[in-house]
């Protein structure tokens, strides 16, 4: 990938993954530039189709363009950072992420948002409705 073009994804997400939200300077592992429609999926490496993800919510999200709402049992799309505000979404619960919607529920589950060592370092960071 041009270095140009990561380094804007990187700038346009102020360092924090668009997924959960998690900044890189609190995280061990380094970011990944993530093809929100993966280029198996005919994603193309555009800023329209770049976002930055860290290594939980990539490795989880993988190729995946869809889920099932834990709610409904319907597959549903998964968020999609271009197009999607994260606030119509999800929100914190205390260092929880919950889904709001569809769309919100069906991500956090597939990205295992929720897992209990994300909540913890969530929680020990302070992550707690930092955005809401």
């Amino acid at each position: 990938m041009d270095p140009q073009l990561r380094l804007a994804v990187i700038r346009r997400a102020a360092g924090r993954c668009e997924y959960c939200r998690i900044h890189q300077d609190d995280d061990a592992f380094a970011f990944h530039v993530d093809h929100v429609v993966s280029q198996k999926h005919g994603g193309a490496t555009a800023e329209d189709n770049l976002a930055l993800a860290c290594q939980n919510c990539n490795l989880h999200k993988g190729t995946d363009l869809t889920g099932v709402d834990p709610e409904t049992g319907r597959y549903t799309r998964l968020f999609h950072p271009r197009t999607d505000l994260w606030d119509e979404h999800f929100r914190y619960a205390g260092a929880r992420i919950e889904g709001l919607t569809d769309v919100g529920r069906t991500t956090v589950r597939v990205l295992s948002m929720n897992d209990s060592d994300r909540v913890e370092v969530r929680a020990l960071l302070g992550y707690t409705d930092f955005f809401g």
